[in-house]
């Protein structure tokens, strides 16, 4: 096993949540097996929702918050975020983060682009694991809705700034689980903190 730098960041803006579970877990067994390891919890960040004026990501400077979880990424080998999906998609509040943290300059450059036209990615050399919690089935997710949170974060997010490959936990069944499902996802939730994965 290979020991990595691991950043996990938990991206539900509750104070008390299963992601939070789910990243404590993750992280209590990642620096058992000898992972160096930082944590995030959105709930505990403090940052401005938008750009301000204009909307140009870079008329506002980084808070100190941002600062940090942009520091903690450039640092990181890999990358773990947890969080539920709401209504389809993230909570607004990480995807307020991901707005402004993912500034040109910092996690892209848009003056160097590729053959299509794409900005160059400036945080290669990453991958990442996301774990979603929903209340709905993996089938229905792919089937039904196209795995469109899935294709979001994998493609118009983690790759469009080089991190990859991200590879995705879904847990389903979140809200109401039946007996014993919470100790069986955070067993599986510790064989990835262990393995770095």
């Amino acid at each position: 096993m290979t020991l990595k730098r691991i950043f996990i960041l938990n991206g539900n803006p509750a104070e008390k949540s299963l992601s939070r579970s789910f990243v404590e877990t993750y992280a209590e067994k990642a620096c058992a097996a000898g992972h160096e390891v930082r944590v995030a919890h959105l709930s505990e960040l403090s940052f401005s929702a938008d750009f301000g004026q204009g909307n140009d990501p870079m008329s506002k400077p980084l808070e100190p918050d941002l600062e940090a979880v942009m520091g903690n990424i450039e640092w990181s080998e890999h990358v773990v975020l947890s969080l539920p999906m709401w209504w389809g998609g993230m909570p607004s509040r990480l995807k307020a983060l991901i707005d402004r943290a993912f500034v040109p300059g910092r996690a892209f450059n848009p003056r160097v682009t590729s053959k299509i036209g794409m900005p160059a990615p400036l945080l290669v050399g990453r991958t990442a694991r996301v774990i979603v919690t929903s209340d709905t089935p993996s089938w229905f997710m792919r089937f039904v809705y196209g795995n469109a949170l899935l294709r979001q974060l994998r493609g118009q997010v983690f790759a469009f700034v080089g991190i990859k490959p991200t590879r995705f936990t879904w847990i389903a069944g979140a809200s109401h689980p039946e007996p014993g499902l919470v100790e069986r996802w955070s067993a599986q939730v510790a064989r990835l903190g262990t393995a770095g994965g």
